[in-house]
């Protein structure tokens, strides 16, 4: 029988209060303090009390993932905050250093702000983004916070405070209409933040609309969470968990496919009685639970800890679905990982697993022109390269269409690597012209309001 349990958030303002804490130096707790000043930075009383071991503090991966690190920040720009921390500056100047370093930090990577936006009728569509003709992101209003923070995550720009950065639908309901007429769309993909911290009833306005004759052509609905791994007591002892679950089972019953896009970074977070519980909860309403994760310096750049976490997995009855590059934002240099050794772990754990677990994809790299997979390092002509594909991408005629790079040890995204064999990789022409023309268009757009209002 699983007991109830409250859900308590510790952020910078209550964290001291925690027993466990009493662990840390003076000086990681002042560290800890500049950090969540540009960083985000919340965690809850089901990982600091079952997930986190606090005997082996700051190396455990639960620590790692959810307090905020010395070393996340460049020595320049922790040095900015620390000093003005010390000297006591105004609130408002502490802000205004903080924001300076956030636009530093890449905060919406891969043309998220721009290249996905959706439009409708000459208007840009709040709180969607399209970038795979298949599949629309849906970013709920309501559900744009976590049960707790990674401290790798690529949207920490959606839960520092600023308007500016962050996506989310609007009241209109706009996008049922742009779903409505875009029949090429099959999935939709319901993200955040966290859509699994709403209600019941709230996440059901988003879902349930789908499941109506003018949206057969939505034959998949995938919610991206992180909840399994920071709250499973959402689907077991929370006071809606029946109605969430009787929400997925109307889904299904529904003929439509419902995935849930869970992340697990480290097999500890498969450890507990009521994570295996919620799986089976879940599991039970003929909804399927598919896992991904990046791979993390500090936190799984270990192949047992793969091969160990999709094993786990597999037998609770989840599918093993993506491995991750770290993608280029935030706290990049602290957690990424070479390109080289990405492979190298995905391959070694790849290798010690049966082929149930081999449904994992990767490494994938979620860039601007689309998700890149390294498939191997090869020598070709006396160079040595990496093999990559598209798994998807802005033009479908791009997947499934091996090319190279040349190889680089020390390089971490795709950014970072030269085409081999010629001056340009086949998609680059193409990729310009179509982010030239969303640009304009998206000018054209906020142009035309304007002078509306």
């Amino acid at each position: 029988m699983i007991k109830e349990k409250k859900l308590a958030f510790y952020n910078l303002r209550n964290y001291e209060n925690l027993p466990q804490i009493q662990s840390l130096t003076k000086e990681q707790k002042f560290n800890l303090q500049v950090i969540s000043t540009v960083l985000p930075f919340r965690t809850n009383n089901y990982v600091v009390e079952e997930l986190i071991d606090w005997s082996n503090i700051p190396n455990d991966p639960m620590f790692q993932l959810t307090f905020p690190q010395e070393g996340m920040l460049s020595e320049e720009h922790f040095n900015k905050i620390a000093t003005a921390i010390k000297n006591d500056y105004p609130k408002e100047k502490i802000r205004e250093i903080a924001d300076s370093i956030r636009m530093e930090l890449n905060p919406h990577p891969a043309g998220q702000m721009s290249a996905n936006v959706a439009f409708l009728d000459g208007e840009v569509v709040p709180g969607l983004q399209h970038k795979y003709r298949e599949t629309v992101l849906i970013f709920p209003s309501s559900g744009q916070t976590c049960h707790a923070y990674c401290t790798f995550c690529f949207r920490w720009a959606q839960f520092v405070g600023r308007s500016d950065l962050k996506f989310a639908t609007d009241e209109s309901r706009r996008f049922l209409n742009y779903l409505k007429r875009h029949k090429e769309v099959t999935d939709v993909l319901i993200t955040g933040g966290d859509p699994m911290v709403m209600t019941a009833e709230k996440l059901a306005i988003y879902i349930e609309p789908l499941l109506a004759p003018e949206f057969n052509h939505i034959r998949n609905i995938r919610i991206g969470t992180k909840s399994l791994s920071y709250w499973p007591y959402r689907y077991v002892t929370d006071k809606d968990a029946d109605d969430i679950l009787r929400l997925f089972e109307k889904v299904v019953n529904s003929g439509k496919h419902l995935a849930i896009m869970a992340h697990f970074n480290h097999r500890v977070e498969l450890s507990t009685k009521v994570l295996q519980r919620a799986v089976s909860r879940i599991r039970s309403t003929g909804a399927q639970i598919r896992t991904q994760s990046p791979l993390i310096n500090h936190i799984n750049n270990n192949a047992d800890v793969w091969s160990e976490m999709w094993r786990e997995q597999v037998n609770l009855g989840m599918i093993p679905y993506y491995f991750f590059v770290e993608r280029d934002t935030g706290a990049k240099e602290y957690f990424a990982v070479p390109l080289w050794r990405a492979l190298e772990v995905y391959r070694d754990a790849y290798a010690q697993v049966s082929g149930l677990m081999r449904t994992v994809r990767g490494p994938s790299m979620s860039a601007l022109p689309g998700k890149v997979a390294i498939d191997g390092i090869a020598e070709i002509n006396g160079e040595k390269v990496f093999v990559l594909n598209f798994i998807q991408a802005r033009n479908p005629d791009w997947v499934k269409r091996p090319f190279f790079a040349k190889f680089d040890k020390n390089a971490t995204w795709l950014n970072e690597l030269e085409p081999a064999f010629g001056e340009k990789f086949f998609y680059e022409d193409e990729l310009e012209e179509m982010l030239n023309a969303a640009t304009r268009r998206l000018q054209k757009t906020l142009i035309e309001s304007e002078m509306i209002a």
